[in-house]
């Protein structure tokens, strides 16, 4: 729905009722449902996106001071 009625303009569902009194409620809702929907996507996308960048690191960053390195077998610098 492009254009929302008014408060207090006739509900555009046919009722007769004002719309604050009709159908106001129930787009609100949908609104925030389609929000919160959208804000469970974004979350679920960065998640996989986190733990597939841990995953093709090795789960450890593999920082070693100079003169040492990475023991795969361990999980640290020798």
């Amino acid at each position: 729905m492009a254009d929302t009625p008014k408060r207090n303009a006739p509900c555009h569902c046919g009722s007769g009722k004002k719309y604050k009194n009709c159908c106001l409620e129930k787009d609100q809702s949908t609104l925030s449902s389609n929000l919160g929907m959208i804000g469970l996507i974004v979350i679920a996308i960065f998640g996989i996106w986190l733990l597939f960048s841990n995953i093709s690191s090795g789960g450890v960053a593999q920082d070693c001071p100079a003169g040492t390195v990475w023991s795969d077998a361990h999980n640290h610098c020798h």
